[in-house]
Parts: C-alpha cells; sequence; structure tokens
C-alpha cells in the first residue's frame, strides 16, 4: 500500500476492533492468531508484563484487581482506575487498547500508522469524545475524525445503494445503547435524529444474571459472594457465557465448581436459567431502549410506518427479545446480515477512506445529539429566573455547525458577563449538563440593554467552541469546551505517552530522558505540528490574523527554548483558536 494508510478503530465497552479500507474493499484486521476481534480488557501480569485483550480477559478471572473491563463506561471521568496497585487515567486504559490495534494494523500492513477514524457512540457528551480523542493521541494517534457508531454502521450496510430510503439503526453493544434515524440519497447518508443512553448495554444484561445466581448462593448455601473479588470476576464471567448461550438456545446450564469457600468448605453453583426467565429480568432495558427509539422517530418527525429498514448494530442485538420487540413494533424483520460486532469498525474504515480522499460509495452527514445553549434571565415557572436555558444550537443539527445568537447586558455600565454553556434538553438549566463557563471581562461600560453575540461553533467530532463578542467594541472572549471534567495538557499527555510505551516496554532510559526535557519529546511533537500547520496557513490568514499568529509562534518556540510549560498550553491554545476559526 504506497499511501499513508488511515485506519477505522471501533473502540468498544466489550471488544474492539480495526479495519481499512483499500481497493473498494474493507477488510477487518486479525491479529498474528487471526481474531479479529480484541476483548476491550487490560491488565497487568504478576510479572509485570502487560496483557490486552484475549490474555487480560483470561487473567480477570483469577486476578480481578490487576485487570481492567469496560473502560469505555469511565470515559470522560476525572477519576483514576486502580490496576496492579497502579492508578490510570480512562484515558490511558483507552490509549493501551488503541496501541494494540495500531500495532495489529502495522504487523499487517508491514507499514507505520499514525493516522485514524475514531468510532464513539451517538449520545456521547463532549467531555466523553475529548476523552476519546485524547487516548488516541496518548496511543500515538493522529485522530483524523470522530464519527458515531451508528452512522458508520449504516455507511457499511448502504454502500453503493442510490435509492432514497429512510432508516432506522439500532444500536446495542457491551455499555451504551444509540439510535438513529438515517436518511439514503443518492449515495449520502444523512443522520435525522439521534437518542441513545450512554450506560446501557449488554453489560447490564450481565449484572441481572449476576444478581440471580448470587440470590441463588444466597438461598441454597446461605453465602454472601460479593465480598469476594475472583468469585464474582467468575460469576460475571459466567453469566457472560450464559447470556451468549440463550441467543441460540432456550436454556442454559451455569456450573461453577468451587466458587468460594464458606466455613471451611467449597461452594459450587450450578442451576439451570431459561431464556424465558433471563428475558423476564432485561425487559425494563429493552423497553428503554424502545423509548429512545420513539424520541429519534419524533425527532425525525417519523412514524414507524415510515421506516424502510432497520439495522442491527452491537453485539447485544443477537438477543432474540430485541429482534421480536422491534418486529412487532415495525412490522418488519431487522436486518443483521453484517456482523453486527464488526460492522462499526467497517463503517469507520470507509469514512477513513473518505477523508484521506479514496473514492468511495458514500458520503457522510451527521447530527449533534444534543442542544448546547447558555443560561440567561427570563420567566421560568412562571416566574422571573437566571436559570433559563437558552438554546443556541439545536438537537440534530447537521454538523459541522455555527450559530449565533444576540444577548443584551443587563445593568448600566456593565463591565463584564458571564457565559454558561450547558448542553441538554430542559427550559431549566439546573435540569441540563453544566460544561463550560468563561468570564468576558472589560466590556465598554455600556448602557443597559447593550448587544453581546454569541457564537457557538459544532466541528466534525462534534467538539464545541464558544465566543462572546462585544457588538459595540468588538471585543471578543474564546473558549473551547474540551472537557468539563478534566482535560490533559500536553505534558500530562506526554506523561501518559511515556508510561504506556513504558508498560508495552518501549522506552529506554535514554528516551525517557529526552521526553522530560522541555516537557517532554512527544509535547514537543505534537507542539511543533500545531507550528507547522500554522505556517502552513499563514497565506490563508488576514494581515491582522497573520501578525497574531507570527507572534504567537515565535512566543511558543522561546516558551519551549525556556521550558515554560505553562506559557506553551495558553499559547497553543491561542494558537488553535486561531486556525480553529480560520478552517470554519
Amino acid at each position: 500500500m504506497a499511501e499513508e494508510a488511515v485506519i477505522g478503530i471501533d473502540l468498544g465497552t466489550t471488544n474492539s476492533e480495526v479495519a481499512i479500507y483499500h481497493q473498494g474493499r474493507v477488510t477487518v484486521i486479525p491479529d498474528a492468531d487471526g481474531r479479529k476481534i480484541l476483548p476491550s480488557f487490560v491488565g497487568v501480569a504478576e510479572d509485570g508484563s502487560l496483557l490486552v485483550g484475549e490474555e487480560a480477559r483470561n487473567q480477570y478471572i483469577v486476578f480481578p484487581e490487576r485487570t481492567i473491563r469496560s473502560i469505555k463506561r469511565r470515559m470522560g471521568e476525572s477519576a483514576s482506575v486502580q490496576m496492579a496497585d497502579q492508578s490510570y487515567l480512562p484515558q490511558e486504559v483507552s490509549a493501551i487498547i488503541l496501541k494494540r490495534l495500531k500495532a495489529i494494523a502495522e504487523a499487517h500492513l508491514g507499514q507505520p500508522v499514525r493516522k485514524a477514524v475514531i468510532t464513539v457512540p451517538a449520545y456521547f457528551s463532549d467531555a466523553q469524545r475529548q476523552a476519546t480523542r485524547e487516548a488516541g493521541e496518548i496511543a500515538g494517534l493522529d485522530v483524523l475524525r470522530m464519527i458515531n457508531e451508528p452512522t458508520a454502521a449504516a455507511l457499511v450496510y448502504e454502500a453503493g445503494k442510490q435509492e432514497g430510503k429512510k432508516i432506522l439503526v439500532y444500536d446495542l453493544g457491551g455499555g451504551t445503547f444509540d439510535v438513529s434515524v438515517v436518511r439514503i440519497e443518492q449515495g449520502v447518508v444523512e443522520v435525522i435524529s439521534s437518542h441513545g443512553n450512554n450506560h446501557l448495554g449488554g453489560d447490564d444484561f450481565d449484572e441481572k444474571i449476576v444478581s440471580h445466581l448470587l440470590a441463588q448462593l444466597e438461598a441454597v448455601h446461605g453465602v454472601d459472594a460479593t465480598t469476594d473479588p475472583r468469585a464474582m470476576a467468575r460469576l460475571r464471567r459466567a453469566a457472560e457465557m450464559a447470556k451468549r448461550s440463550l441467543s441460540d438456545h432456550p436454556y442454559a446450564r451455569i456450573e461453577e465448581e468451587y466458587l468460594l469457600e464458606y466455613k471451611g468448605k467449597p461452594v459450587h453453583l450450578s442451576l439451570e436459567l431459561s431464556r424465558d426467565d433471563y428475558e423476564e429480568m432485561i425487559m425494563p432495558f429493552i423497553d428503554q431502549t424502545l423509548d429512545a427509539v420513539h424520541i429519534a422517530l419524533n425527532g425525525a418527525k417519523l412514524t414507524t410506518s415510515a421506516v424502510e429498514s432497520i439495522l442491527l448494530v452491537g453485539g447485544a442485538t443477537r438477543t432474540p427479545l430485541v429482534v421480536r420487540r422491534l418486529e412487532e413494533i415495525f412490522g418488519m424483520r431487522p436486518r443483521g446480515e453484517v456482523d453486527p460486532d464488526l460492522c462499526v469498525a467497517m463503517g469507520a474504515a470507509i469514512q477513513a477512506a473518505s477523508v484521506q480522499g479514496q473514492d468511495v460509495s458514500a458520503v457522510l452527514v451527521d447530527v449533534t445529539p444534543y442542544t448546547f445553549g447558555v443560561s440567561a434571565l427570563g420567566e421560568l415557572y412562571g416566574m422571573p429566573s437566571a436559570d433559563l436555558f437558552v438554546p443556541v444550537i439545536h438537537k440534530n443539527s447537521p454538523i459541522p455547525t455555527h450559530k449565533s445568537e444576540v444577548f443584551y447586558t443587563v445593568v448600566e455600565n456593565q463591565s463584564r458577563v458571564e457565559v454558561r454553556i450547558f448542553q441538554g434538553e430542559n427550559k431549566d438549566v439546573r435540569k441540563n449538563r453544566l460544561i463550560g463557563e468563561f468570564l468576558v471581562e472589560g466590556l465598554s461600560r455600556a448602557p443597559e440593554n447593550s448587544p453581546v453575540v454569541l457564537r457557538m461553533d459544532l466541528d466534525l467530532d462534534g467538539l464545541l467552541h464558544v465566543s462572546a463578542t462585544e457588538k459595540r467594541t468588538g471585543m471578543s472572549k474564546r473558549v473551547t469546551i474540551n472537557d468539563a471534567l478534566k482535560h490533559l495538557d500536553a505534558a500530562a499527555m506526554a506523561e501518559a505517552r511515556i508510561r504506556l510505551d513504558g508498560l508495552f516496554g518501549e522506552n529506554d532510559d535514554e528516551s525517557v530522558a529526552d521526553a522530560r526535557t522541555a516537557g517532554g519529546h512527544q509535547e514537543g511533537v505534537m507542539v511543533q505540528a500545531l507550528i507547522e500547520k500554522a505556517e502552513r496557513m499563514l497565506e490563508q490568514a488576514s494581515s491582522d490574523d497573520q501578525e497574531e499568529m507570527i507572534n504567537l509562534i515565535e512566543e511558543i518556540r522561546q516558551a519551549l527554548e525556556d521550558q515554560d510549560h505553562g506559557s506553551i498550553k495558553e499559547l497553543c491554545e491561542a494558537l488553535s483558536e486561531i486556525l480553529f476559526y480560520m478552517e470554519t
């Protein structure tokens, strides 16, 4: 493959995959053992070596304290997770999985891989998307795009189809659920609406079975197994195997000998679980997904009869109850001819090829799953309130998009404005999610009701950029909502990459020392890439922007020389903001 490869990655809760598009075909890349699916497990063996995938999954039964599973559910959180007495951010754990997928792709292609398109759940928040991007960067990948998982699946199912069609994509994975209504027209895959739940999936089905098994142990043996981590790990593994078996069989036998010891005697677990009992356990979860389906249909202004096809995505859609309930509601059999575990990675590969400039059979138009807005004065619950939510970018708007709204100062000689940005659908901002805030200070002390223009830009990755400008003077303040909880600065990203390289056995003393000089080699690489991009775009800039960009570039180079990491971060953010607004 002569040109630089751009891979597509499905970073899943339970399993992850990597794929490549070449010469009109998508290949899900297998590892050295021929396995196309990498379990999303990470662990550290007793000898300190790193385990990723099947080996980590196997260790989980014996050493759950040395193993991490379902890290995708923690993305966007600021709290660390423990693995073998060491703390890791969720981004770092996901980066380990991505780094292994990157290595699998490089071994298959016989060339270095530096660029990727990574999928995320359609209902992932801004913080979760940013954490996913950071994970990719820590793993040594330039994340060119992030696309929504249901959208990626639609690209695979409908590639090359030209006729107009309205499709519902039902994506039920291990940890997340999404539903999207998609229109296919002349090779364009357009998402009309999306809805979902970031904490609903096959893992919850497993936990229902685990609760059933715990009740059985309590009833038969009088033992509480929740205090034994190894017993709980075995029960979760047994529950997952039973769940998979019940997709194809009416009964599943669960046998766990010597599960634990109680009062000096071994405790064995033996029982049969019927599909009927299992479906009764998970029915509330399926009902939640169907509620989301109706919300998505309402967002698209469609009835069930207008849907012409239903696509199944995600391993949990193998549950017969899912197919049966969808068939009851829509009067048609959902489609599952493409492997539901692989189709998202395949769609990511198609999008990667499109970003790269290859001729592919489908063009993607995606939407935002959330409404973004700000708090303002207004009437709420029949009373004056400062907690009124004013939407600026509405849910299901095609992306990229930018919207502006005018707001007004509320007192005479007002010198500053506080801007609070929320995502959600409630008129009361207190019931929505605060994702960022900033102050616009130094206003011209104009009269009351002076206009301030707020602009929101939502980019192709679903990341939000906000600016507020005093109309009278043109004074402006900008902010990028990267992460409402915790955003890793360049130095922290460099340190994370060093830690990962050490886990993979890729560091030597000299390289670590070099990396930590001037804020770390990796930081220097990222900063240099930003400078080079800015220099390439100088000719496109206005004279004012050109002058500011040149000054910033010089200041960044001086800060690198002085090892002033705080200034490097601030200056790079300022330069990045200028480049972003040039590209929109």
